[in-house]
């Protein structure tokens, strides 16, 4: 039997978003339009809307649901920004972003993955505003810079240079730190050239790799 996946986003964005905190209308709007099974593996759409994350392949997986908006939320986008985004993967949180602004720039270091992400988006109508970049996201991508804000989608050892040299004044820069299994979501925002930096949660998420990464 097919599952009802309307139904499916609907009760994500109850239980997983809304209860947790998460309060941006827009964000949880975008996750419950978004189809989030589109964008994993066929054998592993029943999985699609669990409270954790999901393989894609390749030692990479789709974020939990709730991190997704969660850094969707701290990116506070109104709607007119480019973003740039790290790590493409399966194309879900860019799909995502892409509702909830102008123009996505997304990066991703393994080939197949930006493939796939292409071919996600284009399937589900969601690549009108979002531009998949195979390259080393740890670098950024200085076609469109400075960006407005940027989201980080993998585990750094600490804040790449080269993103916050990126980053527009102001802006907002959302990136996980720390070990490989053990991280904070950071939330950077530059404003009148001074950065300030908070601890929004733990978390974890698969290594950054790259320059600027873990190598």
């Amino acid at each position: 039997m097919i599952p009802d996946w309307a139904a499916e986003r609907q009760n994500m964005v109850e239980t997983q978003l809304r209860r947790r905190g998460i309060r941006d209308e827009r964000v949880l709007a975008a996750m419950n339009e978004i189809p989030r099974e589109e964008f994993v593996p066929v054998e592993s759409r029943v999985l699609a809307y669990r409270d954790e994350p999901t393989q894609i392949g390749f030692g990479q997986t789709i974020s939990q649901p709730y991190m997704t908006a969660l850094m969707a939320q701290e990116l506070a986008l109104q709607g007119a920004e480019t973003v740039l985004e790290i790590g493409a993967g399966c194309g879900y949180a860019a799909a995502v972003l892409g509702r909830l602004t102008a123009r996505v720039i997304t990066v991703e270091i393994v080939p197949e993955l930006a493939a796939l992400a292409r071919r996600n988006l284009r399937r589900t109508g969601r690549d009108h505003n979002i531009e998949v970049i195979d390259g080393d996201g740890s670098m950024g991508h200085d076609t469109a810079t400075p960006y407005d804000a940027i989201s980080v989608a993998a585990g750094a050892p600490d804040i790449p240079g080269a993103l916050l040299g990126q980053l527009r004044d102001p802006g907002v820069l959302v990136i996980p730190v720390g070990t490989f299994g053990d991280q904070e979501l950071r939330v950077i925002t530059r404003r009148g050239g001074l950065i300030h930096s908070r601890v929004s949660t733990t978390c974890r998420f698969v290594p950054l790799r790259g320059g600027e990464g873990w190598r």
